[in-house]
């Protein structure tokens, strides 16, 4: 029999989904209300809330950012009761705020959570992203190649043409020479406008028609996006990327010795993980909170690494109660 302190990650998974949850449906009433702050903060104060209650002695360590920039799940910040397994915490309450406040697709909220010591302390700079879905032999592709030639050689992994590619993009003036450099091979490019954790996920899931990831976002989310990959299946690679001597300052503080290191997706999560996201607004991978007079409905996608589990999960909430 297992003891309380130990990560049973079956008997924490439903409750992890009821974090992500009312995260999302805290954020429901401010879809399209033009407020980023306002969204981040409802769905920022239902996920603590929530958290809260579990049975873990958690310690966020991908969060909002620092205790002087984030009142309420700063990184370092504990919680649940304190009376459960020691866990690490990532999260994301809102995972594309200006996708909410201007109800575009794919704003997601984002969970996941580990064996104390099991996640990347990233800091808060960016990183250099590759990511691909599952069943292809490792080392497919790396950062160390060239954009095209990670094309080229997914393609040939995959038995098809390089115009037979897609490549999911953050769209942002630092990529534009990749993206250049993306669309000579003949394939196409899905840019988007925020929500990489999203854009990570949709290498692994093969309804998006995304075949790779690719590109610099947030290093805190590269985690999150390992976590999920570490469930659904795929390769992942990041390595960060640093502006100024005060990054690498936030990343010598979270304890990151080489600066020039490439973390795989086992190196970013390195034991089991659960992982749980709830779509705000739809998605290609969530339906977002859909309301009916008296009722919410938010839709879950939760998922086990130990396991290979992956369950979709419809909560309806009457809002008179």
């Amino acid at each position: 029999m297992a003891k309380a302190s130990e990560f049973h990650d079956r008997m924490l998974s439903l409750g992890l989904a009821r974090v992500s949850e009312a995260a999302a449906l805290a954020s429901a009433g401010l879809i399209g209300r033009g407020d980023e702050k306002a969204a981040d903060q409802a769905a920022v104060n239902a996920m603590r809330e929530q958290l809260n209650l579990l049975d873990i002695a958690g310690v966020v360590v991908i969060g909002e950012g620092e205790r002087d920039e984030a009142p309420m799940l700063f990184i370092g910040e504990e919680v649940g009761t304190g009376n459960g397994p020691a866990v690490d915490i990532a999260l994301d309450p809102l995972e594309g705020t200006t996708l909410t406040a201007k109800d575009m697709p794919n704003a997601l909220t984002v969970i996941a959570m580990g064996p104390r010591g099991s996640m990347l302390h990233a800091p808060d700079t960016y990183m250099d992203k590759l990511a691909i879905g599952p069943g292809l032999k490792p080392g497919t592709v790396t950062l160390a190649m060239s954009p095209s030639e990670r094309v080229s050689a997914l393609a040939a992994a995959k038995g098809c043409s390089t115009e037979d590619i897609t490549v999911c993009v953050l769209d942002r003036p630092r990529h534009e020479e990749m993206i250049a450099e993306i669309r000579s091979t003949g394939a196409a490019i899905r840019l988007i406008t925020d929500g990489d954790v999203a854009g990570v996920m949709h290498c692994a899931e093969p309804t998006t028609g995304i075949d790779m990831y690719m590109g610099q976002g947030g290093a805190p989310e590269g985690v999150l996006a390992a976590a999920a990959l570490k469930c659904m299946g795929g390769q992942m690679f990041g390595k960060l990327v640093f502006r100024n001597d005060d990054e690498k300052a936030r990343a010598a503080k979270a304890g990151i010795t080489n600066f020039d290191r490439v973390y795989t997706r086992d190196d970013m999560v390195t034991g089991d993980v659960i992982f749980a996201a709830t779509g705000v607004t739809d998605g290609s991978i969530l339906h977002g909170i859909k309301r009916d007079p008296g009722l919410l409905t938010a839709e879950t996608i939760l998922m086990r690494s130990k396991t290979g589990s992956v369950r979709r999960m419809t909560y309806q909430h009457p809002t008179g109660k």
